[in-house]
């Protein structure tokens, strides 16, 4: 029998499905304007960060401010691709800003775990939860970072890996985005005002409003009743709990709203940090995403950054989630963490302020040259 409240829920799915797919247009419009901007622009300023780039360490502490300015890693790795798509900066220039945005996106679960700095308890067991994700990426980038410096490891590998996407280009049989996406309608549009950083200022207030809905609508209609009604079988084993952190990270295109969660599951004690960081390594791997989106339907090197994020994010879960002792050892160093801070609240706030401004601003402003 359909009831009004039946009826009722059925059109409130339709407009949120609705209003999901004009989102998701919305964000791919947003990309392809900041890519068409980026590539008519030729400002000092922009040459100067884009050159600021060549140096990789340089290049990796300013996705690590940028992100922990903006927090949100989803958009920086968006607005990257789309950069790498002009053809302002290559692809080895962007792998490092990709690396520091995956530290820089933590910083929201960091700022979270502070909301329960008066409760003892509670604080150590959030500030735990909170920095095993950074520990998770920083440790990721120490490993990886030399070999991409070095050996260009990661990037090759995600040139390697780009081949497939493009084989049928040649013959017609491959993708062509231009029959499908938003590039006449962008073109249109930019010939109304022919100020390519008035679209470029543009499109970046349209990825963080798109980016925002969208994360917004899924979680509101898929991911908060299934943590309203969280239950042991999430974190059942470490394989269950990083496919959920994966799914449901990948639904909303944010890995700061589902870590932001586990911080506060982790706090009030429903689960622990040990049986949390699969979680969050499926998180990482469910962030990626939005770039593999943003990179659909632009060029060979946008479709290889996309696949670097995912392959950073790939390989850090192929290095901890597989092997219990490695994966304790952020756990343990989270959770010593969080004793100390316990004990000196001020350590907390002196991290955040240390790893996410003080010091990537430091060394890029004396190592500008």
């Amino acid at each position: 029998m359909i009831t009004k409240e039946k009826v009722k829920r059925w059109k409130l799915n339709w407009l949120l499905f609705v209003a999901s797919i004009l989102g998701l247009l919305l964000f791919i419009f947003s990309i392809d304007l900041l890519t068409l901007s980026l590539g008519l622009l030729n400002s000092e300023l922009a040459n100067d960060i884009f050159q600021a780039t060549n140096n990789p360490f340089v290049g990796l502490f300013i996705g690590i401010l940028m992100t922990a300015l903006v927090q949100s890693s989803s958009t920086i790795t968006a607005m990257v691709v789309a950069v790498v798509a002009s053809g302002s900066i290559s692809l080895s220039q962007a792998v490092p800003l990709i690396m520091g945005a995956n530290i820089g996106t933590t910083l929201t679960s960091n700022l979270v775990s502070l909301s329960y700095i008066m409760q003892r308890k509670t604080f150590k067991k959030a500030i735990s939860a909170a920095v095993v994700h950074d520990f998770f990426n920083i440790i990721t980038v120490l490993i990886l970072f030399p070999l991409e410096v070095y050996f260009d490891f990661v990037s090759e590998i995600a040139t390697f890996l780009t081949q497939p996407f493009l084989a049928g280009s040649a013959t017609g049989s491959g993708f062509n985005s231009q029959r499908i996406f938003l590039r006449p309608l962008t073109l249109e549009v930019y010939s109304w005002i022919d100020i390519p950083i008035f679209w470029l200022l543009l499109g970046v207030l349209l990825l963080f409003f798109s980016i925002y809905v969208l994360s917004n609508l899924v979680y509101r209609s898929l991911i908060s009743p299934q943590y309203k009604k969280i239950s042991k079988h999430i974190f059942l084993n470490p394989l269950r709990a990083f496919g959920y952190g994966a799914f449901s990270t990948a639904a909303v295109q944010s890995s700061t709203i589902t870590t932001s969660l586990i911080v506060t599951i982790v706090a009030t004690g429903k689960v622990s940090v040990n049986k949390a960081f699969p979680f969050i390594i499926g998180a990482n791997i469910g962030t990626t995403i939005t770039a593999a989106i943003a990179a659909l339907y632009q060029t060979e090197a946008a479709i290889s950054i996309a696949l670097v994020h995912f392959l950073f994010n790939f390989i850090g879960a192929l290095i901890f989630l597989p092997f219990p002792a490695i994966r304790n050892i952020p756990v343990q160093l989270a959770t010593l963490f969080g004793e100390k801070t316990v004990k000196t609240r001020l350590i907390g706030l002196a991290y955040i302020l240390l790893t996410f401004f003080i010091i990537p601003f430091l060394l890029i402003y004396f190592n500008r040259g």
